[in-house]
């Protein structure tokens, strides 16, 4: 009986056997680490009835374990030269369809319909390539997917900023973002040994569970989240220096009058406020035509 794939030595084999060769520009690193995936599938929380959808599978390492939980697999990946290799390693498992595209161009919508009809439930989970993190992790939450779980390997910095409360210095935009959508839960810290090639940085799991509910309450999104941006657009600028650029500076005194109506003090800086009076402050903005 084979290795997990998980294992130094079956990865390397792997490799060898297919004459692969990492690309960094595409952020290579295969998880060798079976601790680490015990903790990923235990989070995702998948079943027979349930789906996963996993973003850059590399050579199946994580693909392997989705397939024994869950009861569809679709992995989606970018690199034309480990579709043969996916092809081999997965050929034990029916359950698991191998896409080439790239994520951020791929129609989930449609992807969705076509790998997960009928399942009670779909998460995704995945070992994502540091360099596009941000960007898929907006695109799988913005278009609304009914997804459930999103469990996921990023950079240790950017799981702590996901997960950040107001207050701390990791407190953003991108903690904002997603816990608008999310609740956010840091699973566990990955060191740089459990790859190969080992990354210089250290890594983390994250779960992003779906809430039911959005976290706060917002007439237009499109205008809280450019409140968000400007607020911290210089962060070391109080709130009302940067919000300034929306309302204008002929009208700051105004602005800070009607931020204090509101029970927030101008000089406050934006990793201070809680979403909620992100959205209080959007709100009264709007109101009063400076947005």
């Amino acid at each position: 009986m084979l290795k997990e794939i998980a294992t130094s030595s079956r990865t390397r084999d792997i490799i060898r056997k297919h004459g692969f060769t990492f690309k960094k520009s595409l952020g290579q690193n295969f998880l060798i680490n079976a601790d680490v995936l015990d903790q990923i599938i235990a989070a995702a929380g998948l079943d027979e009835t349930r789906g996963a959808l996993e973003v850059g599978p590399g050579i199946g390492s994580l693909t392997e374990r989705l397939a024994k939980a869950a009861g569809k697999v679709a992995s989606v990946e970018i690199d034309r030269r480990l579709i043969p290799i996916l092809e081999d390693v997965m050929s034990p498992y029916a359950n698991v369809n191998i896409v080439h595209s790239d994520i951020l161009k791929t129609d989930l919508r449609k992807l969705w319909e076509e790998q997960f009809s009928g399942l009670a439930g779909v998460s995704v989970v995945a070992n994502l390539p540091y360099y596009v993190t941000t960007p898929i992790i907006m695109k799988l939450l913005e278009e609304r997917l009914p997804l459930e779980n999103i469990v996921v390997m990023v950079q240790k910095e950017v799981a702590e900023r996901m997960a950040a409360k107001p207050g701390g210095k990791e407190f953003g935009s991108l903690s904002i973002a997603v816990q608008y959508y999310c609740e956010p839960e840091l699973v566990c810290i990955v060191p740089g040994k459990a790859f190969i090639p080992a990354p210089n940085v250290e890594s983390a799991v994250i779960k992003l569970k779906r809430r039911q509910e959005l976290a706060v309450s917002v007439p237009d999104e499109a205008k809280f989240f450019h409140v968000v941006q400007t607020a911290f657009s210089q962060r070391r600028k109080t709130l009302a220096n940067n919000l300034s650029s929306l309302s204008g500076k002929e009208r700051k005194a105004e602005l800070s009058e009607m931020l204090l109506a509101n029970g927030i003090q101008p000089e406050r800086r934006a990793e201070t406020l809680s979403l909620q009076e992100f959205a209080t402050v959007c709100e009264a903005l709007t109101r009063s035509g400076m947005l």
